[in-house]
């Protein structure tokens, strides 16, 4: 049976007008997005396949190469739950628009995780503040593997300068998922706030994002 020929209540395109959001299941939001299943399948059983073989919601949305193993998601579809993913982060990093101030360490969490958590490969960024903790600029400066970037203090200095940065908040992610930092990332945030320190930039926090909430080594009291 189509969904069309379900019950008004039960389809998920009407619950989310009627509910809203938090009333639809993982598979019934990416069902919305699809629009229509293929021959055989609905659109909610399509998107709990997809889900179950990307290994889960984050895994799916972080490589979108998972829906071209699947029969019946074509471009269109694809094209689809990319652009979703992309307005998502695009409306988190409103909040951190040119010139905004940072009002608490959450603002600064939820946008670079959004940024970085889904990346298959480790990145390591910036997020460059002046005096008041109003956004600079944002950068990723390096990228490496799922075994780790090579951080450059020379580099971070530099960037740091090229910005007119008084502060920055430094960040990177574990491809893992794991998001506790190791011994070479504690190593290399005493490296950079030493460097830094030479040029009055102040690193307020280093910030290890994984598959859940970030980790704050500020927090944990590694600066």
């Amino acid at each position: 049976m189509s969904i069309r020929d379900w019950p008004e209540g039960e389809r998920p395109r009407e619950k989310l007008l009627r509910c809203g959001t938090h009333g639809l299941s993982d598979a019934e939001l990416i069902a919305v997005l699809l629009g229509s299943g293929v021959r055989g399948k609905d659109a909610i059983t399509l998107g709990r396949e997809l889900i179950g073989n990307a290994g889960g919601l984050h895994a799916l949305l972080a490589d979108p190469d998972h829906t071209t193993q699947s029969p019946g998601i074509g471009p269109a579809k694809r094209a689809r739950l990319v652009a979703a993913l992309e307005l998502a982060r695009r409306s988190l990093g409103e909040q951190l628009t040119l010139g905004a101030g940072l009002r608490n360490p959450r603002d600064s969490g939820d946008y670079l995780r959004a940024r970085l958590r889904h990346l298959p490969y480790e990145v390591f960024a910036c997020l460059y503040l002046d005096n008041r903790h109003r956004v600079l600029a944002f950068e990723e400066l390096f990228r490496g593997t799922v075994d780790g970037a090579s951080v450059h203090p020379r580099e971070v200095v530099r960037a740091c300068l090229k910005h007119n940065a008084s502060a920055v908040i430094l960040a990177h992610n574990h491809p893992s998922g794991v998001a506790e930092p190791s011994s070479a990332d504690r190593a290399i945030t005493r490296a950079l706030r030493d460097a830094l320190q030479l040029v009055d930039v102040r690193v307020l926090d280093h910030l290890v994002i994984g598959a859940d909430e970030p980790v704050s080594m500020a927090a944990l009291g590694m600066l």
